[in-house]
């Protein structure tokens, strides 16, 4: 059975992959979309259902990626696909999702930058050229971009690290939640630039009603990207210990949401 869709990537790019699998079966069927989690069952040969797989699709999808231009078998997908492009049997769309720079081949083909424009806009835009097993489980539905994490120094003071692990991060501004009154905390940018913030009290209302007070961080320039992480200083003013809560990411007007804590 010949396949509208095929997937071509390298399983470390599931978690910005699966969403996209999951949208296009949502809207075409399961059974138009080669992708392998569903498509290769157990006790399948492996090459023969790739190769079954790239028979005559409409579309080839191939996400670009340091780790899947260095695959022997997604090199092999691919330019299987710009071969059949070629004939006319088959329109290849290459997806970049990290900042690895495009193959010589594939310099003149107009792709989706899913590294600049993020997750969604890039699935849109996915969703929009495509358009013109029961037993699968989606494991990334979860996918965040962004983590961070906390070490705490030797004089009480916490240095947090906001790391994009696929994609830029164009809009880098932040919430950092906090029991500590205004008087008790101080914050700087890690790499001493210039910056945008405040300190909102009572910003929230935990769940047992407790008050949480809020930092607002805001850099002044320049996006996060799997190379260049964020660091944010928090300092003790006085002699009480310093409190982070949680940290937020701004995902829209009033919209704040965590991100994950990644240890």
């Amino acid at each position: 059975m010949s396949h509208k869709i095929f997937l071509s990537h390298n399983h470390a790019d599931k978690p910005i992959v699966e969403p996209v699998a999951v949208r296009l079966a949502e809207i075409f069927g399961i059974d138009q979309v080669f992708y392998d989690s569903w498509s290769i069952r157990p006790g399948d040969g492996i090459i023969d259902q790739m190769n079954k797989g790239l028979e005559a699709p409409e579309y080839v999808f191939f996400f670009v990626s340091a780790k899947s231009l260095a695959s022997q078998m997604v090199k092999l997908e691919w330019q299987n696909a710009l071969h059949a492009a070629t004939r006319g049997k088959t329109r290849m769309i290459p997806i970049r999702v990290d900042g690895s720079s495009m193959p010589a081949l594939l310099t003149q083909t107009l792709y989706i930058d899913m590294f600049t424009v993020g997750l969604e806009a890039a699935i849109a835009q996915i969703v929009s050229v495509a358009q013109g097993s029961a037993s699968f489980t989606p494991q990334h539905q979860g996918f965040s971009n962004l983590t961070f994490s906390a070490v705490t120094g030797a004089d009480g003071s916490i240095a947090v690290t906001i790391q994009a692990s696929h994609l830029m991060e164009p809009n880098p501004s932040f919430l950092l939640l906090t029991k500590n009154l205004e008087e008790e905390i101080s914050w700087t940018h890690g790499s001493n630039e210039a910056f945008f913030g405040g300190y909102n009290k009572n910003a929230f209302t935990s769940s047992n009603g407790e008050l949480i007070h809020a930092i607002l961080f805001k850099t002044m320039g320049g996006a996060i990207t799997p190379r260049h992480p964020l660091q944010i200083n928090l300092s003790k003013r006085t002699d009480a210990p310093l409190v982070l809560l949680e940290v937020r990411h701004e995902a829209g007007k009033n919209v704040w949401e965590p991100i994950p804590y990644k240890a």
